[in-house]
């Protein structure tokens, strides 16, 4: 059975959950960064998927879940830590057949990142792993912000999606020395930016997704002539999907991604 690092709140003589089973990518990566050894049983399928998850090595080493119910349930779990969208049928059921769920809502700022740290933590009865994890983020995100005034960047993707206001991944961009060319076109959260907007917005910095292997419909806007002659005339960020989903640690290598695009555009 896993140790406890602090009391843990409303179970019986502060025992941690023995046998946690994740069933969501993000929880998923918080959970192996948190868990004590034994303690985390499972993880998802998508944590084991390179182009969305930072962690898909450490996810190999565990058994793999397809998030329902019945597969879940079998495990034998005492904790289940779920997203709170997505998989409300298999999360209620298992709330009805009496297995604790904790569904953990995604973040949309850094500062919110040390509070889903924490959250998860807690969960886990791991209180003092959880603040050491804060304490290094914490750090880690003061040392990579850009001091530089902001210069435009795009976000750009399948089917022209991008990202605006209030967004995690609008305020990696500021972090990182950038203004968000989303965010001036009015988008709040997710939507379409088209081409044209895109190209007389004139972006310096494009951030865009990793392709899966095979072909993709909503893929071919990013091979628009217009749109490649842009990526030609302004940098490229190559970070990669994984390190922009989830709101871990794991953002900082983004962060840093985004600083040294910042920092190469000033010197040149």
């Amino acid at each position: 059975m896993a140790q406890a690092d602090e009391a843990f709140p409303g179970r019986e003589g502060g025992i941690p959950p023995a046998r946690v089973v994740s069933v969501n990518l993000c929880t998923d990566q918080l959970a192996m960064l948190l868990a004590a050894p034994g303690q985390l049983i499972s993880v998802s399928m998508l944590a084991r998927d390179p182009l969305v998850s930072s962690m898909a090595a450490e996810a190999a080493e565990y058994p793999a879940n397809y998030g329902s119910a019945e597969q879940v349930f079998l495990l034998q779990p005492d904790l289940v830590l779920a997203g709170t969208y997505g998989a409300a049928a298999s999360t209620a059921l298992l709330r009805g057949l009496g297995v604790e769920v904790v569904q953990v809502a995604p973040v949309n700022s850094l500062d919110g990142i040390s509070t889903q740290i924490r959250a998860v933590a807690s969960a886990l009865g791991r209180a003092a792993a959880g603040e050491a994890l804060v304490a290094e983020f914490e750090a880690g995100l003061a040392r990579s912000r850009s001091p530089l005034a902001p210069r435009p960047a795009a976000l750009y993707y399948a089917n022209g999606y991008t990202t605006g206001q209030g967004t995690l991944a609008d305020e990696l961009l500021r972090a990182g020395g950038f203004s968000n060319i989303g965010a001036a076109a009015g988008i709040t959260g997710g939507g379409t930016l088209p081409l044209e907007r895109l190209i007389m917005a004139a972006p310096e910095v494009i951030v865009t997704s990793t392709p899966y292997p095979g072909a993709s419909r909503s893929e071919e806007i990013l091979s628009h002539p217009a749109l490649l002659a842009l990526r030609a005339r302004a940098g490229v960020v190559a970070t990669t999907d994984a390190d922009w989903v989830c709101g871990t640690p794991h953002l900082l290598r983004a962060l840093r991604a985004l600083r040294d695009a910042r920092d190469t555009l000033e010197a040149g």
